[in-house]
């Protein structure tokens, strides 16, 4: 039995799906852009008139905000939410499915080892979030290219599109930690949409200083920083590289030392 292609089948309507929605919010998106840019001083008026925590939180930059690069570094932050959600719930579903689906002992009782099941099973998952990825980044220059007004930095739209990566690997890390530890999940989604709203909100209020970005994954990555700078925050990077590792090593010690009921 080849579990990489299993999970990468069984999977195969759920990222079709994630990534057809993160498409369509991106063309939905960006397809605004050629409006508000003719109406763009009353729109920095309009955005100037919220408190600067709220602009903060939201991931606004006014002096930005007319340019395509400026537009999309403010919207992508909803796709990445959406990304997460995708990611997380991945995570999760993977690694608790055969105790949820009680068919642990028709998997455990195969003459494969457990760090050989969990491997392709993660294998499989960033396939599949290879396969989302590729998609929505080409999707997304391809609508960049419909929509601009004027040239833009690709290579700075290319930067902000790939944190959709980063992101979706740290929350797919964290998902298989939390389902690992906690096997029993009644409710993937449910529980998806609780951690990721969570980190969410958390980077909401963390948004105005440094130090407390670092509670968030939606927040390590500063997109004004990206575009005048053209390149990533190197802390901020190293710890989310930092936090897969370790989940994914915590993973495959928990996993394999602890006990999967069957029933």
């Amino acid at each position: 039995m080849n579990i990489f292609l299993y999970e990468l089948k069984a999977y195969r309507k759920s990222t079709i799906m994630w990534t057809s929605a993160l498409v369509v919010l991106v063309i939905l998106f960006m397809s605004m852009f050629p409006s508000i840019y003719k109406e763009i001083n009353e729109f920095k008026k309009l955005l100037e008139g919220f408190p600067e925590g709220v602009r903060k939180a939201l991931g606004i930059q006014v002096d930005t905000i007319g340019s395509l690069n400026g537009f999309y570094s403010y919207i992508f932050l909803y796709i990445t939410l959406c990304g997460a959600i995708q990611a997380v719930n991945l995570g999760i579903s993977i690694s608790s499915k055969e105790i949820r689906e009680k068919t642990a002992d028709f998997l455990l009782t195969k003459p494969v080892t457990r760090t050989k099941i969990l491997s392709s099973k993660i294998l499989a998952a960033l396939t599949s979030l290879l396969f989302t990825n590729i998609v929505y980044v080409s999707a997304a220059i391809t609508v960049a290219n419909v929509v601009k007004v004027e040239d833009f930095n690709l290579y700075v739209f290319l930067l902000i599109s790939l944190t959709l990566l980063f992101t979706q690997l740290i929350m797919f890390a964290v998902g298989i930690i939390i389902a690992v530890v906690f096997p029993k999940v009644k409710s993937v989604i449910s529980l998806s949409l609780g951690v990721v709203f969570g980190f969410f909100l958390i980077g909401m209020v963390a948004a105005a200083e440094k130090a407390t970005r670092y509670l968030s994954p939606f927040k390590y990555f500063d997109y004004s920083y990206i575009m005048n700078q053209e390149g990533y925050e190197w802390s901020f990077l190293i710890l989310g590289m930092f936090l897969i590792v370790l989940s994914l090593i915590g993973s495959f010690v928990i996993y394999n030392k602890k006990d999967i009921h069957t029933v």
